[in-house]
């Protein structure tokens, strides 16, 4: 397998920042359950500006665009581009696979596996086409096991869209990843893997399996209320995640939110 690579010195450490889920759309002004993620988006990418320092990746883990248009894709591109760092993108639900790749076109915006600092990146593809829940298919599954048995002497963070674990939710429960099991039986075997990463669920999740890092993250628009039976939107404001990766497998994260966002959701168009 080849992977792509960031020249970073294997004994430094290297900082990630994770936007999720902006659900963008071909207009700017156009709103999810009455938020302008045009506008939250670049909210957040300014609050990166003003927080972080030499980001080294940036990645977006699904849900870029509510509505799969090429326009939601450039604009996306645009609004990171201030940013000053590589990226890698993985589809969610909402996101057309076709109108991505054609976004992406001489970049390596969807190479999956990355070799960065003492680290690799393996971001997978748990969409399903036209679907909401996620699965991964056994071409995701067989990339994950090469990228982690062909570097066992790097630390692993693995990235896909869908959650894996129950989160509390009920009515989230259905639309998360249908084949966690299967994914767990490749994570499992490899001591390596430091942590998994996702988006999809709109909140914080930061949990341990054995010496795994589990972490779920804010969307950059509307927030999901956790605990919720049934679908709920929250008051919490849009944010980012920031990891610090250490050569030693060490890894910092911490969730980080803007402010001055007032938030009525309107419900009048159904979910999300």
């Amino acid at each position: 397998m080849l992977s792509a690579s960031v020249s970073t010195p294997a004994e430094s450490s290297v900082l990630l920042v994770q936007l999720t889920d902006s659900h963008l759309f071909a207009d700017t002004g156009d709103t999810l359950l009455g938020m302008d993620t045009t506008d939250s988006l670049q909210k957040v990418i300014d609050l990166v500006l003003e927080e972080q320092q030499a980001v080294d990746m940036i990645l977006a883990t699904g849900d870029l665009s509510q509505d799969g248009s090429s326009a939601s894709y450039s604009r996306f591109l645009e609004l990171t581009a201030g940013l000053n760092a590589a990226s890698r993108w993985i589809p969610g639900n909402h996101d057309d696979v076709p109108a991505m790749q054609a976004a992406c076109v001489g970049t390596d915006l969807l190479e999956p596996v990355l070799d960065i600092g003492n680290w690799r990146l393996t971001m997978l593809d748990s969409s399903i086409p036209g679907a909401v829940p996620g699965y991964l298919q056994q071409s995701q599954l067989a990339l994950l096991e090469r990228a982690l048995s062909e570097a066992p002497e790097r630390h692993h963070l693995i990235c896909l869209h869908h959650h894996p674990v129950d989160i509390g939710c009920q009515w989230m429960a259905p639309i998360g990843l249908g084949n966690p099991d299967a994914l767990f039986a490749v994570v499992d075997r490899f001591p390596q893997v430091r942590a998994i990463l996702w988006g999809h669920v709109h909140q914080t999740i930061d949990e341990v399996r054995g010496k795994m890092r589990l972490l779920a993250s804010p969307s950059t628009c509307v927030q999901f209320t956790p605990g919720s039976e049934e679908f709920q939107v929250d008051s919490t404001a849009p944010g980012y995640r920031w990891l610090r990766l250490h050569s030693d497998g060490r890894l910092e994260t911490e969730i980080s939110r803007v402010s001055g966002i007032v938030f009525e959701p309107d419900y009048s168009v159904g979910g999300y």
